[in-house]
């Protein structure tokens, strides 16, 4: 398989962004036959000294988990993206560096970013809780359901509340992260922090030193530092692609950034599809709830974005899970992906008749994308109507919310 292309991940504050909400958005590429689901995981209370089992490891569990709603290639046990009750959106990018990731099994990227979700009620403490397991258990093992390769990476997040974002970057156990207020940022597959880091780990400059990596003198810069010399990958049309925006920064806007396959924020290659966009609206106002929407399908252009709001009562959604194997699963099973199971969804397996018409027939297939984008333009608005009202929010209404989106798509796709 070849290097993981560019996949992306954006956020922009007011003003930049619309009405004070901030807006984020995450397209995940990955192989191409991959499928991601969408689970709701309750609140939970935990019994004292239990173990969570992680893809590849156990570790102890916290005595309370967040709610959480999450997107995930569907046999692992972590997140690619996601958000919680408390209106944290964590995504993570896997990123290469001079130091090759370990194989060894760890924890991975996205474990860590389900355990951020799961544990932090704000931004930064999620980002605490992440690099205090990341120094306790290191990452490490396959990002990819490969029996014949290990593909092992280096992490980097973007953790995002309705406050602040933070930029987080590892290498190994070490790591860097500058806080965000403002603007838009983006960051990909490449390390992207500078000189402004805003916490650090306290042994990384020394670390840096004892690699030969840094002299010690002069400004640190610490993708200079940790990128490898070979890094040719380029991030820039994608990035370009969000700042360069002359309007303010809606939903709409984010979801037509993810789309996009001119800039190559949107990846369609041999390899590699982006497989599932997740896009959330974080009300600065504290009163508002935040809204997050997600596809469950690969090719956001050719993908419905449905809504989902957190409240006490969620309508669980079985055709966004894939089937569940339990201990027979082959990547729970050592030597690991001895077999490749169909872990497609009903969505998903409903979803594969449009991605073929929209491939095929012109006239047909236009008819198709835009009545799915009519679709998606009534769950728009009528998110529109709950962010500018003035009442409180009605639970009854909203807890069935992304069960009825996903329900309405399979019926139209069949």
């Amino acid at each position: 398989m070849a290097a993981a292309p560019p996949s992306y991940c954006f956020v922009a504050f007011p003003p930049r962004a619309k009405d004070g909400l901030v807006v984020f958005g995450k397209n995940s590429a990955r192989p191409r036959d991959e499928v991601q689901e969408v689970v709701y995981f309750s609140a939970a209370d935990h019994e004292q000294e239990s173990k969570v089992e992680c893809t590849y490891i156990s570790i102890d569990q916290v005595p309370r988990t967040h709610a959480i709603m999450i997107s995930r290639p569907a046999w692992l046990w972590g997140a690619e993206m996601g958000a919680n009750e408390h209106g944290v959106c964590i995504a993570n990018e896997a990123v290469n560096t001079r130091e090759p990731a370990a194989e060894i099994e760890a924890l991975l990227g996205m474990d860590l970013v389900r355990l951020g979700l799961e544990r932090g009620e704000t931004a930064k403490e999620a980002l605490d809780v992440i690099v205090s397991l990341l120094e306790e258990h290191g990452q490490g093992g396959n990002y990819y359901e490969d029996a014949n390769s290990c593909h092992s990476f280096q992490s980097a997040y973007l953790i995002v509340d309705r406050d602040e974002a933070w930029v987080l970057e590892t290498v190994g156990k070490y790591w860097a992260a500058e806080k965000v207020t403002e603007g838009v940022r983006c960051i990909c597959n490449r390390l992207s922090l500078t000189t402004k880091m805003d916490a650090e780990h306290p042994e990384l400059r020394s670390y840096a030193q004892s690699q030969g990596w840094w002299t010690g003198e002069g400004e640190f810069n610490f993708s200079e530092v940790f990128s490898p010399v070979e890094d040719h990958l380029d991030c820039g049309a994608g990035k370009d692609s969000l700042e360069k925006q002359e309007e303010s920064i809606t939903v709409q806007t984010m979801m037509n950034t993810l789309r996009d396959k001119a800039s190559g924020v949107c990846i369609d290659s041999e390899s590699f599809l982006t497989t599932a966009s997740g896009v959330s609206v974080l009300p600065q106002n504290r009163s508002a709830p935040c809204i997050h929407y997600f596809t469950g399908t690969p090719d956001p252009s050719r993908s419905i974005f449905k809504p989902f709001i957190f409240v006490d009562d969620v309508k669980l959604v079985p055709k966004t899970q894939s089937p569940c194997f339990g201990d027979d699963d082959p990547a729970k099973k050592e030597p690991r992906f001895q077999e490749k199971p169909d872990r497609r969804h009903e969505l998903y397996k409903a979803h594969e008749w449009a991605r073929a018409i929209l491939e095929s027939d012109q006239e047909q297939g236009r008819k198709l994308r835009s009545t799915m984008l009519e679709l998606e333009k009534q769950g728009l608005e009528a998110m529109e109507e709950i962010l500018t009202s003035s009442g409180p929010l009605d639970p009854a209404e909203v807890g069935d919310l992304f069960y009825d989106c996903v329900d309405t798509e399979i019926k139209f796709f069949k």
